[in-house]
């Protein structure tokens, strides 16, 4: 019987040192989360940065020589889906060191804490943006905030760093450059790097949303929001940008891009993130005049 015992505590011992596996949260639930959620197959966009999220949320991989960065977490049921992608691209979830955030909302940031305690990451993002992850409840100056917690809180997320302004996040050899564009939330967060392949080096902007969408009974004219979402879009428009890529992919054309790759890297633009910034203008346009500003 003694030694019954003992081979049975060797036994869950044993378990309890096995493969680490991802504690996913608990599903949450909005109008577009299930199509935002549909499987996306991973693919490299560039040299050392690949697509690993969701076909409707972008969840970016870079690797570097020590350890691999992660951009965006989804929604809290996409972590199980990036992880599954980041495997498949033969990469292993444990060797990811940093997880950015570009903003503090629930389809970005839901995933974050599952996938951060399957690989002890680093989170990084905004001094504003900070506040949020640790808690998981938007800030009252956030334009989604009327929505109230039920429909916007998420899991908090540990072991948050807050970084400045062009603060660089530096990972084996790679240079991520934080770059603060409020105005979507208050602590909103564009992240730029640059991506080599055979010789040639293009600079890869992640823009964080620009979009003037808020909670009924938020008015853009009344608050800061909108003149942010004008100045941000400025500073997108002027950054080094070879490649835009989005928090949601419909905003840098992914899906059509992906069909003409065939084409040439249909990815590499260099007018995008001008492009990008002026469709968020008419679209901040649009939504003060509703406004009557």
């Amino acid at each position: 019987m003694k030694c019954f015992g003992f081979l049975l505590a060797v036994c869950l011992l044993i378990a309890a040192c096995g493969p680490k596996q991802l504690e996913p949260d608990a599903a949450m639930e909005c109008s577009n989360c299930e199509s935002w959620n549909s499987p996306q197959e991973p693919f490299r966009i560039y040299g050392n940065t690949w697509y690993v999220g969701t076909a409707g949320l972008s969840s970016i991989l870079i690797e570097t020589d020590s350890g691999l960065i992660l951009i965006d977490g989804g929604l809290t049921q996409s972590a199980a889906l990036i992880e599954s992608n980041i495997r498949s691209a033969g990469f292993d979830p444990l060797q990811i060191s940093a997880i950015l955030v570009s903003h503090a909302h629930f389809d970005h940031a839901g995933g974050v804490a599952a996938l951060q305690r399957l690989t002890r990451a680093t989170v990084y993002t905004s001094v504003e943006g900070a506040k949020v992850l640790k808690s998981g409840e938007l800030q009252s100056d956030d334009p989604q905030f009327l929505y109230g917690p039920a429909n916007t809180s998420f899991p908090a997320i540990k072991n948050v760093v807050a970084i400045a302004d062009r603060e660089i996040v530096s990972i084996g050899g790679v240079d991520v450059t934080a770059v603060y564009t409020p105005g979507h939330t208050p602590g909103s967060t564009s992240w730029t790097w640059e991506s080599c392949a055979l010789d040639s080096c293009n600079d890869v902007v992640y823009a964080d949303s620009l979009t003037a969408v808020s909670a009924q009974g938020y008015r853009f004219v009344d608050g800061p929001a909108a003149n942010q979402l004008i100045e941000s879009a400025g500073t997108i428009s002027d950054l080094d940008c070879d490649i835009l890529l989005s928090p949601h992919p419909f905003f840098f054309g992914m899906q059509d891009k992906l069909e003409n790759r065939n084409d040439g890297n249909p990815f590499i633009n260099n007018v995008g993130c001008m492009i990008y910034a002026e469709v968020a203008l008419d679209w901040l346009q649009q939504r003060l005049q509703s406004e009557g500003g």
